[in-house]
């Protein structure tokens, strides 16, 4: 399917609608320069640069040597439009802060929160839209160290008794990835339910039908998974 029927499907999502996706993309080309004109790196054109750019940008971040510290910097030319490299697919927790993490500027970044970082169907609808109308080279899915929403799904496994409120719905989408990490009886359960889930989710992502997957085919777009050490502030791709 071509990408042209592709975002006239996605009026069943309400996200690009007629002549909307092509509002956002005149929107978008004459930021894309500005943007490219105020970052001390070229703007990443292959999905490799722009996971490449992220790993740089957490280097800094590590050793406390950032770069993107003013955000007064090009604030008139982001009012124009938005031009993200990559998305960020990360937990809601406080400790997690994407731009931080990666040291990238406001507009760099695509980010996407919800404890547990998994993907539902707003969420997916949202990478598409990044993907097809931002043009988003790369999508990261982000677990982190002392993962609240992670344990919380271990103990609702083991005990077979699901938390109050809304909180089931959280539980049932990361008990996939709790019951298979249990399976493997690791050391640490907790950082290794945190990794497969994160690993299933990038997974997901780049598989996704029918729009995400087909910029996966064509080599226009990648997703990968990483996991945060809130002690340390490194990201160790898996």
């Amino acid at each position: 399917m071509c990408h042209k029927c592709i975002s006239v499907n996605l009026t069943r999502r309400g996200l690009v609608a007629g002549g909307m996706a092509g509002l956002a993309m005149a929107s978008i080309l004459p930021f894309q320069a500005s943007a490219a004109a105020q970052s001390s790196d070229k703007m990443p054109v292959t999905p490799d640069e722009a996971l490449q750019r992220l790993k740089e940008g957490n280097a800094r971040y590590v050793s406390n040597s950032e770069v993107n510290t003013d955000h007064s910097v090009g604030r008139a030319s982001r009012a124009r439009g938005q031009a993200p490299f990559a998305a960020i697919v990360s937990c809601a927790d406080s400790r997690v802060a994407p731009e931080l993490i990666f040291d990238q500027g406001p507009g760099d970044l695509f980010v996407i929160r919800v404890a547990g970082n998994f993907i539902n169907e707003d969420g997916l609808a949202s990478l598409e839209y990044g993907a097809l109308v931002l043009g988003i080279k790369t999508i990261v899915v982000l677990g982190h160290s002392s993962c609240g929403a992670v344990d919380a799904t271990i103990k609702a496994v083991q005990d077979d008794e699901l938390p109050p409120g809304h909180l089931p719905s959280l539980v049932n989408a990361i008990r996939p990835a709790v019951t298979a990490a249990i399976a493997n009886k690791p050391k640490d359960l907790l950082a290794a339910a945190t990794i497969k889930n994160a690993s299933m989710v990038a997974q997901y992502a780049q598989s996704a039908d029918p729009i995400l997957s087909e910029l996966h085919r064509e080599g226009k777009l990648k997703a990968s998974a990483g996991f945060y050490d809130i002690a340390t502030g490194k990201v160790d791709f898996l």
